[in-house]
């Protein structure tokens, strides 16, 4: 239900919400800095998922232990810093959209599906610690879930 959301339902509120805006003019123009801002944390969270992927060949847009496959837990590039690096990136993608699209009225849906994307860590980091192997002393070890050195 939540990958529904985070993946279907939040994206569509958030555009949705910026044609109704611009269609119907609800909010002023965003000006280019925050504009560009948005485009420069959308290409940064591209690269970011690009790396994430690249450096972890279970990367899996749901939680899923793959046994079958020998998965182990990968520790080096990006997971030296954090350990949900795709979630981090599409919390700030989804943040950066309504900017993007020109709208400061599809920063409401964008800003539920951003804080339902982060509640999501909590249940697949308890799923990835309980159940695979060597987990839990990476996440002892790397602290941080989505904002290095901070959270």
């Amino acid at each position: 239900m939540i990958v529904g959301f985070v993946v279907l339902l939040g994206p569509a509120g958030t555009w949705i919400t910026a044609g109704l805006d611009a269609r119907y003019q609800w909010s002023t123009r965003i000006p280019t800095l925050p504009f560009a801002t948005g485009v420069a944390v959308a290409a940064l969270c591209g690269a970011l998922l690009v790396w994430a992927t690249g450096a972890n060949r279970f990367f899996y847009a749901v939680v899923r232990i793959q046994s079958h496959r020998g998965q182990t837990v990968v520790t080096g590039g990006p997971y030296r810093l954090m350990r949900h690096l795709g979630y981090a990136g599409a919390f700030a993608f989804i943040l950066a959209t309504p900017l993007i699209l020109g709208s400061w009225w599809a920063v409401v849906p964008a800003a539920v599906t951003a804080a339902i994307t982060v509640l999501r860590t909590a249940p697949e980091d308890r799923t990835l610690q309980n159940d695979l192997e060597g987990y839990a002393v990476y996440a002892r070890t790397v602290r941080y879930k989505l904002l290095p050195f901070v959270w």
